[in-house]
Protein backbone atom coordinates (compact mmCIF):
# COMPACT_ATOMS: atom_id res chain seq x y z
CA UNK A 1 0.00 0.00 0.00
CA UNK A 2 1.56 3.44 -1.02
CA UNK A 3 0.99 6.89 -1.25
CA UNK A 4 -1.23 7.70 -4.08
CA UNK A 5 -0.28 11.57 -6.01
CA UNK A 6 -3.34 12.00 -8.44
CA UNK A 7 -5.70 13.25 -5.91
CA UNK A 8 -7.63 10.54 -5.18
CA UNK A 9 -7.73 8.63 -1.32
CA UNK A 10 -4.38 8.88 -1.00
CA UNK A 11 -3.53 5.12 -1.16
CA UNK A 12 -2.70 2.74 -3.91
CA UNK A 13 -4.01 -1.15 -3.58
CA UNK A 14 -2.00 -3.42 -5.52
CA UNK A 15 -4.42 -6.20 -7.02
CA UNK A 16 -2.89 -9.63 -8.07
CA UNK A 17 -2.75 -10.14 -11.78
CA UNK A 18 -4.10 -13.04 -12.49
CA UNK A 19 -2.47 -14.82 -15.53
CA UNK A 20 -4.52 -15.30 -18.83
CA UNK A 21 -2.86 -17.64 -21.09
CA UNK A 22 -0.85 -20.62 -19.84
CA UNK A 23 2.19 -19.09 -21.17
CA UNK A 24 2.18 -16.51 -17.86
CA UNK A 25 1.55 -19.17 -15.15
CA UNK A 26 1.31 -22.80 -15.50
CA UNK A 27 -1.12 -22.62 -12.68
CA UNK A 28 -3.61 -21.10 -14.30
CA UNK A 29 -6.85 -23.26 -16.15
CA UNK A 30 -9.16 -22.13 -19.05
CA UNK A 31 -12.98 -21.95 -18.31
CA UNK A 32 -15.50 -24.10 -20.43
CA UNK A 33 -15.92 -20.73 -22.04
CA UNK A 34 -12.47 -19.90 -22.58
CA UNK A 35 -12.29 -17.44 -19.60
CA UNK A 36 -9.60 -17.52 -17.04
CA UNK A 37 -10.46 -19.25 -13.83
CA UNK A 38 -8.55 -18.80 -10.52
CA UNK A 39 -6.03 -21.91 -9.33
CA UNK A 40 -6.32 -23.77 -6.27
CA UNK A 41 -2.35 -22.40 -5.38
CA UNK A 42 -4.17 -18.49 -6.27
CA UNK A 43 -7.23 -19.08 -4.28
CA UNK A 44 -4.50 -20.07 -1.34
CA UNK A 45 -2.59 -17.32 -1.82
CA UNK A 46 -5.97 -15.06 -1.70
CA UNK A 47 -6.90 -16.65 1.05
CA UNK A 48 -4.09 -16.68 3.08
CA UNK A 49 -3.16 -12.52 2.11
CA UNK A 50 -7.14 -12.05 3.77
CA UNK A 51 -6.62 -14.00 6.85
CA UNK A 52 -2.98 -12.20 7.25
CA UNK A 53 -4.40 -8.89 7.06
CA UNK A 54 -7.74 -9.89 9.33
CA UNK A 55 -4.88 -10.87 12.08
CA UNK A 56 -2.83 -7.30 11.52
CA UNK A 57 -6.62 -5.75 11.87
CA UNK A 58 -6.40 -6.31 15.49
CA UNK A 59 -3.61 -6.20 17.92
CA UNK A 60 -1.97 -9.50 18.86
CA UNK A 61 -3.44 -9.03 22.83
CA UNK A 62 -6.55 -9.75 20.95
CA UNK A 63 -5.83 -13.07 19.33
CA UNK A 64 -4.28 -13.88 22.04
CA UNK A 65 -7.50 -14.02 24.48
CA UNK A 66 -9.32 -15.22 21.89
CA UNK A 67 -7.07 -18.56 21.13
CA UNK A 68 -7.41 -19.15 24.61
CA UNK A 69 -11.03 -18.36 25.65
CA UNK A 70 -11.57 -20.58 22.50
CA UNK A 71 -9.56 -23.45 23.89
CA UNK A 72 -10.56 -23.43 27.34
CA UNK A 73 -13.65 -24.45 25.47
CA UNK A 74 -12.60 -26.84 23.79
CA UNK A 75 -10.71 -28.62 26.60
CA UNK A 76 -12.71 -27.82 29.90
CA UNK A 77 -16.21 -28.38 27.85
CA UNK A 78 -15.42 -32.14 26.45
CA UNK A 79 -14.02 -32.60 30.22
CA UNK A 80 -16.84 -31.57 32.30
CA UNK A 81 -19.10 -33.58 30.35
CA UNK A 82 -16.91 -36.53 30.59
CA UNK A 83 -16.99 -35.89 34.57
CA UNK A 84 -20.34 -35.56 34.63
CA UNK A 85 -21.08 -39.43 33.12
CA UNK A 86 -18.08 -40.15 35.86
CA UNK A 87 -20.36 -38.90 38.48
CA UNK A 88 -23.35 -41.03 37.82
CA UNK A 89 -21.55 -43.92 36.84
CA UNK A 90 -19.58 -43.86 40.40
CA UNK A 91 -22.95 -44.31 42.09
CA UNK A 92 -23.64 -40.26 42.08
CA UNK A 93 -27.55 -39.81 41.64
CA UNK A 94 -28.39 -36.48 42.92
CA UNK A 95 -29.08 -33.78 40.19
CA UNK A 96 -29.12 -30.67 42.04
CA UNK A 97 -25.44 -32.13 43.42
CA UNK A 98 -24.11 -32.05 40.07
CA UNK A 99 -25.36 -28.73 39.40
CA UNK A 100 -24.22 -27.21 42.06
CA UNK A 101 -20.61 -28.73 41.35
CA UNK A 102 -21.05 -26.71 37.68
CA UNK A 103 -20.72 -23.19 39.98
CA UNK A 104 -18.92 -24.49 42.81
CA UNK A 105 -15.89 -23.18 40.92
CA UNK A 106 -17.60 -19.22 40.84
CA UNK A 107 -14.33 -18.05 42.95
CA UNK A 108 -11.65 -18.74 39.89
CA UNK A 109 -12.29 -15.98 37.96
CA UNK A 110 -12.73 -13.95 40.81
CA UNK A 111 -9.10 -15.15 41.98
CA UNK A 112 -8.03 -13.74 38.01
CA UNK A 113 -9.23 -10.57 38.38
CA UNK A 114 -6.92 -9.82 41.40
CA UNK A 115 -4.04 -9.63 39.26
CA UNK A 116 -5.79 -7.66 36.89
CA UNK A 117 -6.78 -5.06 39.90
CA UNK A 118 -3.08 -4.81 41.37
CA UNK A 119 -0.82 -5.18 38.50
CA UNK A 120 -2.74 -3.78 35.29
CA UNK A 121 -4.47 -0.87 34.64
CA UNK A 122 -7.81 -2.49 35.48
CA UNK A 123 -10.31 -1.03 38.05
CA UNK A 124 -13.67 -2.24 39.12
CA UNK A 125 -16.59 -1.53 37.42
CA UNK A 126 -18.01 -0.71 41.11
CA UNK A 127 -20.68 0.29 41.62
CA UNK A 128 -22.29 -2.28 39.59
CA UNK A 129 -25.94 -0.15 38.13
CA UNK A 130 -29.03 -1.44 39.10
CA UNK A 131 -29.30 -2.84 35.15
CA UNK A 132 -26.15 -4.52 36.02
CA UNK A 133 -27.35 -6.20 38.40
CA UNK A 134 -30.16 -7.29 36.99
CA UNK A 135 -28.69 -8.88 34.46
CA UNK A 136 -26.58 -11.46 36.70
CA UNK A 137 -29.34 -12.31 38.36
CA UNK A 138 -31.05 -13.09 35.17
CA UNK A 139 -27.95 -14.84 34.04
CA UNK A 140 -27.54 -16.89 37.05
CA UNK A 141 -30.54 -17.99 37.35
CA UNK A 142 -30.44 -18.77 33.92
CA UNK A 143 -27.32 -21.02 34.09
CA UNK A 144 -28.72 -22.56 37.21
CA UNK A 145 -32.00 -23.66 35.21
CA UNK A 146 -29.55 -25.00 32.00
CA UNK A 147 -26.97 -27.15 34.61
CA UNK A 148 -29.93 -28.69 36.23
CA UNK A 149 -31.49 -29.56 32.57
CA UNK A 150 -27.79 -31.52 31.55
CA UNK A 151 -27.53 -32.79 35.10
CA UNK A 152 -30.99 -34.94 33.77
CA UNK A 153 -29.82 -35.65 30.47
CA UNK A 154 -26.51 -36.90 31.55
CA UNK A 155 -28.17 -38.89 34.16
CA UNK A 156 -30.48 -40.75 31.51
CA UNK A 157 -28.19 -40.55 28.19
CA UNK A 158 -24.92 -41.68 26.99
CA UNK A 159 -22.21 -39.21 27.15
CA UNK A 160 -21.56 -39.09 23.64
CA UNK A 161 -25.04 -39.27 22.44
CA UNK A 162 -25.94 -36.14 24.89
CA UNK A 163 -22.96 -34.16 23.48
CA UNK A 164 -24.09 -35.09 20.06
CA UNK A 165 -27.70 -33.89 20.65
CA UNK A 166 -26.11 -30.89 22.42
CA UNK A 167 -24.63 -29.73 19.05
CA UNK A 168 -28.25 -27.91 18.38
CA UNK A 169 -27.15 -24.93 20.49
CA UNK A 170 -25.44 -23.91 17.07
CA UNK A 171 -28.59 -23.20 15.71
CA UNK A 172 -30.09 -21.77 18.92
CA UNK A 173 -27.04 -19.48 19.15
CA UNK A 174 -27.39 -18.14 15.50
CA UNK A 175 -31.25 -17.35 16.13
CA UNK A 176 -30.94 -15.75 19.57
CA UNK A 177 -28.04 -14.05 18.21
CA UNK A 178 -29.39 -12.66 15.28
CA UNK A 179 -32.74 -12.09 17.06
CA UNK A 180 -31.51 -10.39 20.58
CA UNK A 181 -28.12 -9.08 19.28
CA UNK A 182 -28.24 -8.05 15.82
CA UNK A 183 -25.89 -7.53 12.97
CA UNK A 184 -23.09 -8.94 14.66
CA UNK A 185 -25.08 -12.46 14.02
CA UNK A 186 -26.27 -12.55 10.45
CA UNK A 187 -28.04 -15.54 9.16
CA UNK A 188 -26.76 -16.30 6.05
CA UNK A 189 -27.45 -19.33 3.93
CA UNK A 190 -24.06 -21.12 5.52
CA UNK A 191 -25.67 -20.59 8.55
CA UNK A 192 -29.08 -22.16 7.67
CA UNK A 193 -27.10 -24.93 5.92
CA UNK A 194 -25.47 -25.92 8.97
CA UNK A 195 -28.68 -25.33 11.14
CA UNK A 196 -30.93 -27.88 8.70
CA UNK A 197 -28.21 -30.35 8.84
CA UNK A 198 -27.06 -30.56 12.59
CA UNK A 199 -30.94 -30.52 13.14
CA UNK A 200 -31.08 -34.33 11.61
CA UNK A 201 -28.11 -35.23 13.35
CA UNK A 202 -30.43 -34.63 16.61
CA UNK A 203 -33.29 -36.12 14.85
CA UNK A 204 -31.00 -39.34 13.50
CA UNK A 205 -30.30 -39.52 17.24
CA UNK A 206 -33.78 -39.56 18.13
CA UNK A 207 -34.53 -41.98 15.86
CA UNK A 208 -31.85 -44.14 16.95
CA UNK A 209 -32.78 -44.52 20.65
CA UNK A 210 -33.14 -47.45 21.83
CA UNK A 211 -29.28 -49.01 20.31
CA UNK A 212 -26.75 -46.73 23.18
CA UNK A 213 -30.26 -47.16 25.99
CA UNK A 214 -28.46 -47.84 29.34
CA UNK A 215 -29.53 -50.72 31.41
CA UNK A 216 -31.78 -49.90 33.39
CA UNK A 217 -32.83 -46.55 31.73
CA UNK A 218 -37.00 -46.98 30.21
CA UNK A 219 -37.94 -45.18 27.30
CA UNK A 220 -39.63 -42.61 29.24
CA UNK A 221 -36.31 -41.78 31.04
CA UNK A 222 -34.55 -41.69 27.88
CA UNK A 223 -36.64 -39.66 26.27
CA UNK A 224 -36.81 -37.45 28.91
CA UNK A 225 -33.36 -36.92 29.30
CA UNK A 226 -33.34 -36.09 25.24
CA UNK A 227 -36.11 -33.89 25.56
CA UNK A 228 -34.12 -31.60 28.65
CA UNK A 229 -30.63 -31.98 26.52
CA UNK A 230 -32.38 -30.25 23.63
CA UNK A 231 -34.06 -27.48 26.29
CA UNK A 232 -30.74 -27.17 28.00
CA UNK A 233 -29.13 -26.04 24.41
CA UNK A 234 -31.82 -23.88 23.87
CA UNK A 235 -30.72 -22.09 26.83
CA UNK A 236 -27.08 -22.28 26.08
CA UNK A 237 -27.72 -20.25 23.12
CA UNK A 238 -29.92 -17.88 25.07
CA UNK A 239 -27.43 -17.11 27.94
CA UNK A 240 -24.57 -16.44 25.05
CA UNK A 241 -27.01 -13.85 23.04
CA UNK A 242 -27.80 -12.23 26.36
CA UNK A 243 -24.58 -12.42 27.86
CA UNK A 244 -23.00 -10.50 24.47
CA UNK A 245 -26.24 -7.73 24.89
CA UNK A 246 -24.70 -7.28 28.52
CA UNK A 247 -21.16 -6.57 27.16
CA UNK A 248 -22.98 -4.41 24.23
CA UNK A 249 -24.79 -2.26 26.23
CA UNK A 250 -23.40 -1.81 29.35
CA UNK A 251 -19.60 -2.97 29.46
CA UNK A 252 -18.80 -1.23 26.09
CA UNK A 253 -15.45 -2.94 25.22
CA UNK A 254 -14.80 0.23 22.95
CA UNK A 255 -14.00 -1.85 20.11
CA UNK A 256 -11.99 -4.57 19.13
CA UNK A 257 -8.29 -2.27 19.79
CA UNK A 258 -9.64 -2.03 23.36
CA UNK A 259 -11.54 -4.98 24.29
CA UNK A 260 -8.00 -7.27 24.73
CA UNK A 261 -6.98 -3.65 27.20
CA UNK A 262 -10.65 -4.41 29.01
CA UNK A 263 -10.65 -8.17 29.03
CA UNK A 264 -11.28 -8.14 32.79
CA UNK A 265 -14.86 -7.09 32.39
CA UNK A 266 -15.51 -10.56 31.22
CA UNK A 267 -13.97 -12.16 34.84
CA UNK A 268 -15.97 -9.84 36.59
CA UNK A 269 -19.40 -10.65 34.64
CA UNK A 270 -18.22 -14.43 34.86
CA UNK A 271 -17.92 -14.01 38.70
CA UNK A 272 -21.17 -12.56 39.54
CA UNK A 273 -23.03 -14.75 37.38
CA UNK A 274 -21.63 -17.51 38.79
CA UNK A 275 -21.99 -16.37 42.00
CA UNK A 276 -25.75 -15.91 41.10
CA UNK A 277 -25.92 -19.52 39.56
CA UNK A 278 -24.14 -20.66 43.11
CA UNK A 279 -26.79 -18.84 45.27
CA UNK A 280 -29.68 -20.33 43.49
CA UNK A 281 -28.47 -23.46 43.27
CA UNK A 282 -27.43 -23.73 46.62
CA UNK A 283 -31.05 -22.89 47.93
CA UNK A 284 -32.42 -25.54 45.70
CA UNK A 285 -29.73 -28.22 47.06
CA UNK A 286 -30.51 -27.50 50.57
CA UNK A 287 -34.06 -27.57 49.85
CA UNK A 288 -33.71 -31.12 48.61
CA UNK A 289 -31.76 -32.23 51.78
CA UNK A 290 -28.63 -32.47 49.06
CA UNK A 291 -25.77 -31.52 51.34
CA UNK A 292 -26.76 -34.58 53.03
CA UNK A 293 -26.44 -36.74 50.74
CA UNK A 294 -23.21 -35.73 49.65
CA UNK A 295 -21.70 -37.71 52.45
CA UNK A 296 -23.99 -40.58 51.88
CA UNK A 297 -22.85 -40.66 47.93
CA UNK A 298 -19.03 -39.96 48.93
CA UNK A 299 -19.13 -42.91 50.78
CA UNK A 300 -20.03 -45.64 48.33
CA UNK A 301 -18.40 -43.59 45.56
CA UNK A 302 -16.43 -46.53 42.93
CA UNK A 303 -15.14 -44.13 40.56
CA UNK A 304 -11.74 -42.09 40.86
CA UNK A 305 -10.50 -44.28 43.15
CA UNK A 306 -14.15 -45.08 45.17
CA UNK A 307 -14.49 -43.54 48.57
CA UNK A 308 -14.89 -39.69 49.50
CA UNK A 309 -11.35 -38.90 47.86
CA UNK A 310 -12.46 -40.08 45.20
CA UNK A 311 -16.02 -38.27 45.31
CA UNK A 312 -14.09 -35.06 46.12
CA UNK A 313 -12.01 -35.08 43.21
CA UNK A 314 -14.61 -35.77 40.58
CA UNK A 315 -17.09 -33.29 42.31
CA UNK A 316 -13.88 -30.44 42.34
CA UNK A 317 -12.77 -31.52 38.59
CA UNK A 318 -16.09 -30.91 37.55
CA UNK A 319 -16.27 -27.18 39.38
CA UNK A 320 -13.07 -26.56 37.69
CA UNK A 321 -13.28 -27.72 34.07
CA UNK A 322 -17.00 -26.21 33.95
CA UNK A 323 -15.85 -22.78 35.25
CA UNK A 324 -12.96 -22.82 32.92
CA UNK A 325 -15.53 -23.57 29.51
CA UNK A 326 -17.84 -21.62 30.84
CA UNK A 327 -15.06 -18.46 31.07
CA UNK A 328 -13.87 -19.09 27.68
CA UNK A 329 -17.16 -18.91 26.27
CA UNK A 330 -17.96 -16.11 27.69
CA UNK A 331 -14.42 -14.51 26.69
CA UNK A 332 -15.04 -15.80 23.09
CA UNK A 333 -18.82 -14.33 23.01
CA UNK A 334 -16.96 -10.76 24.42
CA UNK A 335 -14.60 -10.85 21.62
CA UNK A 336 -16.16 -12.26 18.86
CA UNK A 337 -20.02 -13.17 18.46
CA UNK A 338 -22.88 -15.32 19.65
CA UNK A 339 -22.59 -17.30 16.57
CA UNK A 340 -19.09 -17.79 16.74
CA UNK A 341 -19.52 -19.43 20.58
CA UNK A 342 -21.73 -21.83 19.26
CA UNK A 343 -19.69 -22.87 16.41
CA UNK A 344 -17.07 -23.88 19.07
CA UNK A 345 -19.85 -25.03 21.34
CA UNK A 346 -20.10 -27.60 18.17
CA UNK A 347 -16.89 -28.44 17.60
CA UNK A 348 -16.11 -29.87 21.16
CA UNK A 349 -19.60 -32.63 19.89
CA UNK A 350 -16.43 -35.11 18.07
CA UNK A 351 -13.84 -34.69 21.37
CA UNK A 352 -16.58 -35.67 23.12
CA UNK A 353 -18.52 -38.39 21.43
CA UNK A 354 -15.23 -40.21 20.55
CA UNK A 355 -13.73 -39.71 24.31
CA UNK A 356 -17.03 -41.07 25.70
CA UNK A 357 -16.45 -44.36 23.64
CA UNK A 358 -12.80 -44.71 24.45
CA UNK A 359 -13.21 -44.08 28.15
CA UNK A 360 -16.74 -45.30 28.73
CA UNK A 361 -17.41 -47.94 26.18
CA UNK A 362 -20.37 -45.85 24.94
CA UNK A 363 -22.22 -48.08 22.36
CA UNK A 364 -21.28 -46.28 18.96
CA UNK A 365 -23.94 -47.39 16.48
CA UNK A 366 -23.94 -46.95 12.68
CA UNK A 367 -26.60 -44.31 13.43
CA UNK A 368 -24.81 -42.54 15.77
CA UNK A 369 -22.33 -42.57 13.57
CA UNK A 370 -24.08 -40.89 11.00
CA UNK A 371 -24.47 -38.34 12.87
CA UNK A 372 -21.82 -37.43 13.75
CA UNK A 373 -20.46 -36.95 10.53
CA UNK A 374 -23.68 -35.08 9.77
CA UNK A 375 -22.31 -32.97 12.72
CA UNK A 376 -19.07 -32.34 11.38
CA UNK A 377 -20.14 -31.82 8.07
CA UNK A 378 -22.98 -28.97 9.19
CA UNK A 379 -20.25 -27.38 11.25
CA UNK A 380 -17.39 -27.43 8.14
CA UNK A 381 -20.20 -26.64 5.35
CA UNK A 382 -20.34 -23.18 8.08
CA UNK A 383 -17.24 -22.41 8.41
CA UNK A 384 -16.41 -22.56 4.79
CA UNK A 385 -19.85 -20.17 3.75
CA UNK A 386 -19.15 -17.68 6.54
CA UNK A 387 -15.50 -17.63 5.31
CA UNK A 388 -16.76 -17.19 1.82
CA UNK A 389 -19.37 -14.35 3.28
CA UNK A 390 -17.13 -12.51 5.14
CA UNK A 391 -14.42 -12.08 2.11
CA UNK A 392 -17.40 -11.07 -0.47
CA UNK A 393 -18.53 -8.32 2.34
CA UNK A 394 -15.10 -7.18 2.39
CA UNK A 395 -15.20 -7.10 -1.59
CA UNK A 396 -18.53 -5.14 -2.05
CA UNK A 397 -17.05 -2.68 1.25
CA UNK A 398 -13.61 -1.69 -0.93
CA UNK A 399 -14.42 1.65 -3.05
CA UNK A 400 -15.29 2.45 -6.34
CA UNK A 401 -11.90 3.80 -7.23
CA UNK A 402 -10.44 0.39 -6.23
CA UNK A 403 -12.37 -1.40 -8.25
CA UNK A 404 -11.11 0.63 -11.26
CA UNK A 405 -7.62 0.55 -10.39
CA UNK A 406 -8.28 -3.54 -10.21
CA UNK A 407 -9.99 -3.67 -13.43
CA UNK A 408 -7.22 -1.48 -15.20
CA UNK A 409 -4.26 -3.80 -13.44
CA UNK A 410 -6.24 -6.91 -14.02
CA UNK A 411 -6.45 -5.86 -18.12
Amino acid sequence: MEKDGDGGDGLRHHAIRLPLTAMEGSDSEITSNGGPSVSLRQKASSLMASSAAAYRSKPASFWALLALSGGAMLTAFPAASLLSRLYYNGGGQSKWILSWSAVAGWPIPALLLLPCYLFGDASPTWPPSPWLCFWYALLGLLSAADNLMYAWAYEYLPASTASLVAASSLAFSAVFGRLIVGKKNRIGLSTLNAIVVITAGVVIIALDSGSDRYPGITGRQYALGFALDVAGSALHGLIFALSELVFDKHLSNGGDGAAATRFHVVLEQQAAVSLSAFAFTSAGLAATDGFAAMRREAAGFTAAGGGAAGYAMVVGWSAATFQLGVLGATGVVYLGSTVLAGVLNAVRVPLTSVAAVVWFHDPMSGFKILSLVITVWGFGSYMVGHSSAKKTARERGSSPQQHRRQNQIRS
